[in-house]
């Protein structure tokens, strides 16, 4: 049996950086209400893990999920854009 393991990975505008090692990341997506069709944004934040602290606030960043670290941190960057 073959299986591979699909990992999460959702990119997002980087809204702070005040903690050590740690990014705050928003995400945005636009959802269809189902009763009227109309089209809405929902925003979600998450916790990164950012070991060189090489981002800053604003960068793109695309980040997957990985082993829990902290608390609320079980996401790791892996690529950023400036855009």
């Amino acid at each position: 049996m073959n299986t591979t393991s699909i990992q999460r990975t959702f990119t997002g505008v980087v809204a702070s950086t005040k903690m050590k090692n740690t990014l705050v990341v928003r995400v945005e997506r636009t959802v269809v209400h189902p009763k009227y069709g109309k089209r809405y944004v929902r925003t979600s934040t998450f916790h990164v893990h950012d070991e060189g602290e090489t981002h800053k606030v604003g960068d793109m960043v695309t980040f997957r999920a990985c082993h829990p670290i902290s608390k609320t941190k079980c996401w790791r960057v892996l690529t950023a854009s400036t855009e």
